[in-house]
């Protein structure tokens, strides 16, 4: 099989006008971040979350701009991001629902939620509904292996689902009927 290669020396990002670093965020940075660390490039998990606990994603030119400040390659940047889960590279659902896929809610069938959520809501795992409302994600583990299948909505975590209940509770989001606070056990009013 032949290399795939891209010319990544003449990527354009989009931009606009007012930076996503904004003048506060790079005082916090330079103030606060920089001084604890040898390099500059230690500050660097603290400026992406400034970004994305603002913006709720890390835009690329946030990431350059980050780069800029830290006075580091914006590839390393964008390695950092693209690495981690925990950042996003693009703007997410209003609502995420985010499902283990780890052994234990594997065996006990994770994949028929998932598979449900997706019927549900027209979209892939890692996708977003077109109206912004749902963004749809698998993680390895929630740490809710003795009450498999898991899943959080928002920050909300249920276990024991059933493909059912999920729907159940994606047609409460979507209705306005639904009540956070999770469940750690099976509710039938759900």
């Amino acid at each position: 099989m032949a290399w795939i290669t891209k010319n990544s020396a003449e990527t354009q990002i989009e931009t606009r006008d007012e930076p996503y670093l904004t003048g506060e965020m790079e005082k916090t940075l330079r103030e606060v971040y920089l001084p604890r660390y040898e390099k500059p490039k230690g500050a660097l998990f603290a400026a992406l979350h400034m970004v994305q606990h603002h913006y709720g994603w890390i835009p690329q030119q946030a990431m350059k701009e980050i780069a800029d400040v830290l006075e580091i390659a914006p590839s390393e940047v964008l390695d950092t991001v693209s690495f981690y889960e925990e950042y996003w590279e693009l703007p997410k659902g209003e609502h995420l629902i985010s499902v283990c896929r780890s052994i234990a809610c594997e065996f006990c069938d994770a994949t028929n939620c998932t598979e449900a959520i997706k019927d549900k809501l027209g979209i892939d795992v890692g996708q977003t509904t077109d109206d912004k409302k749902f963004t749809l994600v698998e993680l390895e583990c929630i740490g809710s292996c003795g009450t498999a299948p898991a899943a959080l909505l928002d920050d909300d975590l249920h276990e024991n689902l059933t493909p059912e209940r999920i729907v159940s509770m994606i047609d409460q989001m979507q209705n306005g009927t639904y009540t956070k606070g999770g469940t750690g056990a099976v509710k039938e009013d759900l």
